[in-house]
C-alpha cells in the first residue's frame, strides 16, 4: 500500500507541476517506484526493464529534449473540459473491460489451463533454456520480441533524427546571416 500510495502521490505532482524538468524527474521517480512494485510482486525481469528504459533511457531522452526547448509548460488557451472527458470515458471503458476478467489467482482460467502447462513442461526440452521467462521470451515469441526491439529502435531514431533537425539552422538562414552587413 505504501508503494502504491507514493505512486499516486507522484502522478498527482506529475500532473499537477508547470516545471518540465521537475516533470521529467518526477517521471523518473515514477519509473524507479513501478520498478519496485514489480520487484515486489516477483517480476524481476520486467523490473530491470522499466528500470533501464522508462527511468534510464526516457529520462535522459526527455532531459534532451528540455535542452533544446524551453522547461516551463504555458498555459492552456481553452478549458480542460475535453481532455478530462475524454479520460473519464477511457477509464470507464477500461473498468468496464474488466468485469469479465476471471478472479485473480483462480487455478482454472484459460491462462493456467491452456499454454501456460505447456511451456511450464516442455521449456527445457523444446529450447534447451532451463529459465522459462528466457525461453518463452526469445524462442516461442522470438518474433514478437524482435518487433518490439525493432519498433522502440526505429522511434530512438525518429527521436535523434528530430532533434538533430531541431538543433541544426536551415541553409537559407545560414546564407542569410553570412549576407547580412
Amino acid at each position: 500500500m505504501v508503494l502504491l500510495t507514493l505512486l499516486a502521490v507522484v502522478a498527482i505532482g506529475i500532473v499537477r507541476l508547470r516545471n518540465l524538468f521537475a516533470v521529467v524527474i518526477l517521471g523518473a521517480v515514477y519509473s524507479f517506484l513501478i520498478a519496485t512494485v514489480f520487484l515486489v510482486l516477483d517480476a524481476p525481469d520486467v523490473a530491470m526493464t522499466e528500470a533501464a528504459v522508462g527511468a534510464g533511457i526516457a529520462t535522459v531522452m526527455m532531459l534532451a529534449v528540455l535542452h533544446l526547448t524551453k522547461t516551463d509548460e504555458s498555459r492552456p488557451r481553452q478549458p480542460q473540459i475535453f481532455p478530462l472527458f475524454v479520460s473519464a470515458v477511457t477509464g470507464a471503458a477500461l473498468i468496464y473491460g474488466t468485469l469479465d476478467l476471471p478472479p485473480f489467482g483462480e487455478a482454472d482460467t484459460p491462462v493456467h489451463t491452456h499454454v501456460g502447462p505447456y511451456y511450464l513442461s516442455q521449456s527445457i526440452p523444446d529450447t534447451g533454456v532451463p529459465n522459462v521467462v528466457a525461453s518463452v521470451l526469445a524462442s516461442y515469441r522470438g518474433w514478437d520480441t524482435l518487433g518490439e526491439v525493432v519498433v522502440i529502435f526505429t522511434a530512438a531514431i525518429g527521436v535523434l533524427l528530430l532533434l538533430r533537425r531541431a538543433q541544426r539552422p536551415t541553409r537559407q538562414a545560414t546564407r542569410s546571416r553570412r549576407d547580412a552587413p
